[in-house]
């Protein structure tokens, strides 16, 4: 990856190229995509999911798993384990991305 689409130089303190669960943006989408194996992708967030709005095109949907997509524009969203009680924590991969 170069550069951190939307980080702009806030020294948001995390490292690019090694993710985490408490990466951001297109970073942090990686990462639970391909944690465990991509296992953890499909496992089901506790409660039914959180509620949000696509951070691409502000439509609201449910995030019931790990990674999932915004059903009107497939926008790919994600939260990592430590953080999702809590909508405020999910992160958006940007415009173009697509899970492999």
């Amino acid at each position: 990856m170069s550069g951190c689409g939307g980080c702009g130089g806030h020294g948001h303190g995390h490292g690019h190229g090694g993710g985490g669960p408490f990466a951001e943006g297109r970073e942090l989408v990686a990462f639970v995509a391909q944690a465990h194996g991509g296992a953890l992708r499909q496992r089901p967030i506790s409660d039914g999911g959180l509620a949000t709005n696509c951070q691409g095109c502000g439509a609201p949907f449910v995030l019931k798993t790990h990674v999932g997509s915004c059903p009107a524009c497939g926008g790919v969203h994600a939260v990592s384990p430590p953080r999702a009680s809590d909508a405020a924590n999910i992160q958006y991969a940007g415009d173009g991305f697509k899970l492999d």
